[in-house]
């Protein structure tokens, strides 16, 4: 991992910046715990929302943001691609690329488990991972699914 400041868009970079990781994993566990903490909310509803909300959020900031809050020395290649498009300059199945594939996974898992895998809950959760993982496939790479988010 360089840590120079010779990269060309910091905002494909800042993933791999040293903590990040988990830093987003505690962000992510924050979050849960302040769902958990509102009294009306059954424990299946919060792991339900905290599923949908990442995985919302997660589809959001990675696979409809485009361009780069910087000035980057690309020619404007940057303002064309998402953010995923652009982490680690487009290669697949880098170590943060798996990182950002496996979080949903693994909350999809453990929000199965603890909803007892109760149909609706499980239905819900499925449908927030699909739509999170299926634009992070290597074959969806700089495709626009009915030109959603073409220009």
């Amino acid at each position: 991992m360089d840590n120079s400041n010779s990269d060309t868009n910091p905002n494909a970079s800042w993933l791999n910046s040293r903590g990040i990781w988990l830093t987003y994993v505690l962000l992510t566990g924050l979050v849960h715990l302040i769902l958990l903490s509102i009294p009306f909310l059954s424990t299946p509803v919060v792991w339900t929302l905290t599923v949908s909300i990442h995985n919302v959020a997660t589809f959001i900031m990675l696979h409809m943001t485009k361009g780069a809050p910087w000035h980057t020395n690309d020619a404007g290649k940057a303002w064309q691609l998402t953010h995923w498009e652009q982490i680690d300059d487009g290669r697949q199945f880098t170590a943060t690329k798996k990182f950002l594939t496996i979080v949903p996974i693994v909350l999809f898992v453990l929000a199965s488990f603890y909803t007892k895998y109760e149909f609706a809950h499980f239905i819900i959760n499925a449908v927030t991972l699909i739509v999170c993982l299926i634009p992070k496939l290597p074959q969806l790479h700089r495709v626009r699914i009915f030109g959603l988010n073409k220009y």
